[in-house]
């Protein structure tokens, strides 16, 4: 089945393994998305996957979109081979699993998937997942909740470069989805001073403004820039993230920051190519600039259980997070909710699989 909004470029033409007589599993089978090329996502049916030693096969409950999926799906990044393997490129989920072939983990457990890159298959009924690529939860655990720990897993893992020390006077995220509101809360409740949050879009800044945003700029009618330099007397930001993702934000932050204060940026590249550089600003205000990528790489997946365990305390609030659900039949509605969130006043969008969600 596929799901489609009117006018939107989401279709898809093929879909591998479907009715396939030489697949050794076609008797097992489920729902999975394909992405058949740019821009062209679908749902069909396919083999459920074998298992290697140390993996375990997951019963997906819900996943998320990620803006990097929006990237890989319409923007042309990830490897480029079309069709893709069926539930890529989701990689936030959590699950049950069925099957293990890992001491670690037992039939029953509920987890935290987090594959990375390609192995994502999160938009797929059943996933087989290393055991090293999964966070335990409780029984019992809030599901949906702790969909959330995935992209604040990345957010704590990126605060550790971008801010070591103590909290400073003021601190500006460009971009408000949902890794920003995540920046945005951690950054107010590490004890900034003053948090500013820049988006393009008027729902992201109220829910900004709900997790502790002292101050909010509406592009590209305001600018974080003017605003920034306003708010703290011509000095600039003790830090700077760049949540956003565009070479314009980019360059936005580093000007925006305090001399010899600091840069994150956490979003993903815009293309592949180089990008213009603000060189004498950056040479005047001689900033540190840290990049984060590769949270799924840290020893022992600490940062996920850090956020899992603060998602647990209440220490961290995701409740108005996940604003939108679709069935995994409606996966095309849910990408073009996510790609164009200010017609719905969408911030995360969810997808659960019939029969299956929480």
């Amino acid at each position: 089945m596929v799901g489609r909004s009117p006018g939107r470029p989401i279709r898809i033409t093929h879909l591998v393994g479907e009715g396939d007589p030489t697949i050794s599993r076609v008797a097992e089978q489920m729902t999975a998305a394909c992405l058949a090329g740019p821009g062209e996502i679908g749902v069909g049916r396919f083999p459920v996957p074998d298992l290697q030693p140390g993996e375990v096969l997951v019963r997906t409950r819900l996943a998320a979109i990620c803006g990097s999926d929006l990237h890989v799906v319409f923007g042309g990044h990830g490897p480029g081979l079309f069709p893709g393997p069926p539930g890529y490129p989701g990689h936030e989920s959590v699950g049950e699993v069925l099957e293990s072939r890992s001491e670690r983990c037992r039939a029953g457990d509920l987890v935290l998937a987090l594959p990375a890159g390609v192995a994502g298959r999160s938009f797929a009924e059943r996933q087989a997942v290393p055991d090293a690529q999964l966070v335990p939860l409780a029984a019992g655990a809030d599901l949906a909740a702790m969909l959330m720990a995935q992209q604040l897993g990345t957010v704590i893992f990126a605060l550790k470069r971008f801010w070591p020390g103590p909290p400073a006077e003021t601190a500006v995220v460009i971009g408000a989805g949902a890794a920003g509101l995540h920046f945005t809360q951690l950054l107010a409740r590490a004890g900034f001073g003053r948090v500013v949050v820049a988006d393009r879009h008027a729902h992201r800044l109220t829910a900004a403004r709900a997790l502790g945003a002292t101050a909010t700029v509406l592009a590209p009618a305001e600018s974080v820039v003017e605003a920034t330099l306003d708010l703290t007397g011509g000095r600039g930001a003790d830090l700077v993230v760049e949540a956003a993702g565009h070479d314009a934000t980019r360059a936005q932050a580093l000007v925006a920051v305090a001399n010899a204060g600091r840069v994150g940026l956490f979003g993903l590249p815009e293309h592949s190519g180089d990008m213009a550089l603000p060189f004498a600003e950056v040479f005047r205000r001689r900033p540190t600039i840290e990049i984060s990528v590769g949270a799924q790489a840290e020893p022992g997946l600490a940062s996920f259980r850090e956020a899992v365990d603060r998602i647990a305390r209440g220490d961290v609030d995701v409740s108005r997070l996940a604003t939108h659900r679709f069935d995994i039949a409606e996966l095309a509605d849910a990408f073009a909710t996510a790609r164009e969130p200010g017609a719905a006043g969408a911030l995360k969008v969810t997808v659960g699989f019939s029969g299956g969600a929480p």
